[in-house]
């Protein structure tokens, strides 16, 4: 009976202490949901193989900030894009992730796909929460590109034309950023200084992004996601009152210097209504937007990150961005 009672007790304050864990630190939580999210994105880029072009050259492993060790990028271009001997637009792509997994090497073969449109493009890393809170990634996205105006000529690239683009995390990222280049009141209340001028920046395309903090719906399993992510990020269980914090809510301080913008999410994407709200607010400042949403009953449901799926609307969502850029390169 002493035995069983002992084990008891043990059970119990192994329990406690994982459930104080959870309560007192995101990284509980953040370990399983990284683990989880990687392991998908893996198996996505995976599956992106087959529709690869042939001849994608590479550059990769490409310090962009000697200072920073998680700093790295990789570029991709075509062959025969380059054969032509201009200097080729620049898709700056930044991953997804919830803002606590990925890395560029998850959105490898999407954007060799890109690159087989005629474009150079960048995936890049950034640190990943709680190992760095905000705004370093878009800190670390303005050194980046830094660093390929600085190298252009390396990547056969236009540094006179760039494209910010990202998918979940990396859209939230791209379009703080996009807004940090061209508001300057922006760049002053998030401190982040702009590392290239508004003239470089031509546009973005955006994927199933956050864009807004201030109402994010906690409930259920994604909500509980939602508030794990929003705490590795800001270093608070609650950002209700934190002002700074707030700055991260792009679509509070948007301004009509915004650059045209492409904008798309899944029917069936719990961050639907971000990207609305985006598309929303662009269109009252009359920026020039895109947009592609599907009917709420749109069969089969698609989920976030949709467009990594090149199926008939990932297939769709590819074609009406190259669109897209196409009708701001004129």
């Amino acid at each position: 009976m002493m035995i069983l009672k002992r084990i008891l007790i043990i059970l119990i304050t192994f329990l406690a202490i994982i459930f104080l864990a959870f309560k007192l630190s995101p990284y509980p939580s953040i370990w399983i949901i990284r683990y989880a999210f990687n392991k998908e994105a893996v198996r996505i880029n995976k599956e992106l193989e087959k529709f690869v072009p042939a001849n994608i050259e590479s550059i990769s492993n490409l310090h962009y900030d000697e200072n920073d060790n998680d700093a790295f990028l990789d570029v991709y271009f075509h062959q025969d894009s380059v054969k032509k001997g201009r200097k080729l637009p620049i898709i700056v792509w930044t991953h997804g992730g919830g803002l606590i997994s990925g890395d560029r090497s998850q959105v490898g073969n999407y954007c060799k796909i890109l690159a087989s449109k005629g474009y150079v493009v960048v995936a890049i890393d950034y640190t990943i929460a709680p190992e760095a809170k905000y705004p370093t990634p878009i800190q670390q996205l303005n050194k980046a590109l830094e660093f390929i105006t600085l190298n252009a000529a390396q990547f056969h690239a236009d540094s006179s034309f760039f494209i910010l683009a990202g998918d979940s995390a990396g859209s939230m990222i791209s379009a703080a950023t996009a807004n940090i280049i061209s508001s300057p009141e922006y760049a002053q209340i998030t401190q982040v200084q702009p590392s290239i001028s508004p003239d470089q920046l031509k546009g973005l395309l955006l994927y199933c992004g956050i864009y807004e903090i201030d109402n994010l719906k906690t409930e259920g399993v994604f909500g509980s996601f939602l508030q794990s992510a929003t705490w590795a990020y800001f270093g608070k269980k609650d950002i209700s009152n934190d002002p700074y914090a707030k700055s991260a809510s792009v679509t509070n301080f948007l301004t009509d210097s915004f650059p045209p913008t492409f904008i798309s999410a899944g029917n069936n994407d719990p961050l639907l209504p971000q990207s609305r709200l985006l598309a929303e607010k662009l269109s009252v400042l009359n920026v020039a937007i895109d947009t592609l949403f599907f009917p709420e009953n749109h069969e089969p449901p698609l989920g976030h990150e949709y467009q990594f799926t090149l199926n008939e609307e990932g297939k769709l969502g590819l074609e009406r961005s190259t669109r897209f850029l196409e009708s701001i390169a004129k």
